[in-house]
């Protein structure tokens, strides 16, 4: 295994789409996601997609710790395992309304040290691939939906401070006043 790069926001990868993955049981493809981990853990983050290290594919890997699923309208309060996501497309789930909207500070590895309110929808739907080509497909709500969201948006080449309503919540962590929201990646 071996650490990546994590580019930073600024760098070109991140503002494009990615490419769709055509055989999602590649070597190559495994060697990658085992590499993205030690990335990610080593950062330490909970998800990291493929653009993030500089590799235009539509590959995310993320877990949810313990101590984050804590979301008491979470069906599973265990966490999620370390999981790879290939080609995933997320769905909203119903009528989302504004009260199916949460607000949640977050970070990410490309935007070191800095973090801001995101609202995001607080259920979805997500099929993807995993690396022997079976399907996932689930429904995900709280922390893990966010974390998802979250990672899949730098497949789209956005990063959260471009689904911020309000840019005064933006800034680096060390200057910030402490607020009750908690970070995501």
């Amino acid at each position: 295994m071996a650490l990546l790069k994590i580019a930073r926001m600024g760098h070109p990868i991140l503002m494009n789409p990615a490419e769709l993955v055509s055989d999602p049981c590649d070597p190559a493809l495994a060697q990658l996601a085992e590499d993205m981990f030690e990335t990610m853990f080593d950062a330490p983050g909970v998800g990291l997609a493929a653009p993030q290290v500089h590799i235009p594919r539509r590959v995310v890997v993320y877990y949810v710790p313990e101590s984050r699923s804590n979301d008491e309208n979470e069906a599973d309060l265990s966490g999620v395992p370390p999981t790879v996501l290939i080609n995933p497309e997320l769905e909203l789930l119903g009528d989302t309304t504004e009260e199916d909207m949460i607000y949640m500070r977050e970070g990410c590895l490309s935007l070191p040290g800095m973090s801001g309110l995101v609202r995001r929808p607080k259920r979805i739907g997500l099929k993807a691939l995993d690396l022997k080509g079976k399907i996932i497909e689930r429904e995900l709500d709280g922390y893990h939906a966010r974390v998802v969201q979250h990672e899949c948006d730098h497949l789209e080449g956005i990063l959260y401070p471009m689904r911020m309503d309000d840019l005064s919540s933006f800034g680096y962590d060390s200057e910030m006043q402490p607020q009750s929201e908690d970070s995501e990646e």
